[in-house]
C-alpha cells in the first residue's frame, strides 16, 4: 500500500503553490470568479432535463433567453423564459416573454405570455398579451396590464436579493 520509493517530481504547477520546477504559479489573468460577469448581447442558458434546482428563496436570473428543461423549485427571472414540455417551475416566473409547454405552479408575470397545448399552469398570470392554446390546462386568475412597462422584469440580482419574497406577483 505505501511505498518507500519516492515519487518522481512532475514539472506541472500545482494550484495554490509552486510548480515542480520551483517557479511561482502564473497569476490569474481574468476577473475574479466572484465578480459579476458582463452579460453577453445574445445567448441561451439551459437548465437540462437531468438538473433539479432546490433551495429556500432561490432565484435564477438570466439576462437573455433561459430554457428550462429540468425542474426548478424557486423563482425564475429572465428576458425570455421558455419552459419546455419536460420542464417545470414551482415558484414565480417573470420575464418580458414567457412560453410554457411544461408546468408552472406559481405566478407568471410578463409582457407576453403563451401557454402551449401541453402547458399545465396552477397560478395567477399578469400580462399585457396572453395566448392560451386549446388543450392547455390553466387554473388561476388572469389580470391584463394596460402598461407593459410595469411588467418588465428586474434582472439585477442585487435588486432581486433585497426585495421582499413575492410569491403572488402583486396580483392582490
Amino acid at each position: 500500500m505505501f511505498s518507500a520509493t519516492p515519487k518522481p517530481v512532475l514539472d506541472h504547477p500545482k494550484p495554490g503553490g509552486t510548480g515542480g520546477n520551483g517557479e511561482a504559479p502564473a497569476s490569474r489573468s481574468g476577473p475574479s470568479p466572484f465578480e459579476r460577469a458582463s452579460a453577453p448581447e445574445s445567448g441561451i442558458s439551459v437548465i437540462g432535463t437531468d438538473l433539479t434546482l432546490l433551495g429556500e428563496k432561490i432565484s435564477i436570473v438570466s439576462q437573455n433567453k433561459l430554457q428550462v428543461d429540468g425542474d426548478v423549485r424557486g423563482n425564475v427571472h429572465g428576458k425570455q423564459v421558455v419552459i419546455t414540455a419536460e420542464g417545470s417551475v414551482v415558484g414565480m416566473v417573470c420575464a418580458e416573454k414567457i412560453e410554457v409547454l411544461g408546468g408552472v405552479r406559481g405566478s407568471i408575470r410578463a409582457v407576453t405570455v403563451k401557454l402551449h397545448d401541453t402547458a399545465q399552469v396552477e397560478g395567477d398570470i399578469m400580462h399585457h398579451t396572453l395566448a392560451i392554446s386549446e388543450g392547455a390546462q390553466f387554473d388561476g386568475r388572469v389580470r391584463r396590464s394596460t402598461d407593459p412597462q410595469e411588467l418588465m422584469p428586474i434582472l439585477d440580482p442585487e435588486v432581486i436579493a433585497t426585495r421582499p419574497h413575492d410569491n403572488d406577483g402583486g396580483m392582490d
